[in-house]
C-alpha cells in the first residue's frame, strides 16, 4: 500500500510505501495529487518516506509507476528520497536523467530537513 498526504498549505506531498508497490496505489495517489496541481499548476516538492523500497506486486505496477511519474514529473520541482536503502542513491541518479525535478535523497530519520530543502527557495 502506498499512503500519501498532501500538505496544501507547502505544496508538498509525501509518499510512504508500506508493502509490495500496486496498480491501485498509483490510481489512489493520482487521485488525491492531480486536483491539486490542476487547481495550483505544480507541487513544490515530492517526498518519498520508506526505510527500504518495497519493490511492486507485479508488472503492470511497475508499469503503472513509470506511467505515473512520466505524467506528473513536468508539475514536480523537487523530489526528495528520504530511506536509509542503497536504492535511494541509486534511484537520484538513474531519475535525473528522466525528470526534470531536482532531486536529493536524505536518511530516512531526515525528512524535516527534507521539507526545509524543498522549501528552501519558496520560504516567505
Amino acid at each position: 500500500m502506498l499512503h500519501v498526504t498532501l500538505d496544501e498549505a507547502t505544496g508538498i506531498a509525501i509518499l510512504q510505501p508500506d508493502g509490495e508497490l500496486s496498480k491501485e496505489d498509483f490510481s489512489s495517489a493520482s487521485e488525491k495529487i492531480d486536483p491539486y496541481i490542476e487547481s495550483k499548476g505544480s507541487l513544490n516538492g515530492l517526498i518519498i518516506h520508506t526505510k527500504a523500497f518495497p519493490g511492486w506486486d507485479s508488472f503492470g505496477a511497475w508499469l503503472t509507476h513509470v506511467t505515473f511519474v512520466k505524467d506528473h514529473h513536468k508539475h514536480v520541482s523537487k523530489i526528495a528520497i528520504a530511506t536509509d536503502s542503497s536504492v535511494g542513491g541509486v534511484a537520484e541518479h538513474v531519475a535525473n536523467h528522466f525528470v526534470n525535478a531536482e532531486i536529493k535523497t536524505f536518511s530516512f530519520n531526515d525528512i524535516d530537513a527534507s521539507k526545509e530543502w524543498i522549501l528552501g527557495s519558496n520560504l516567505t
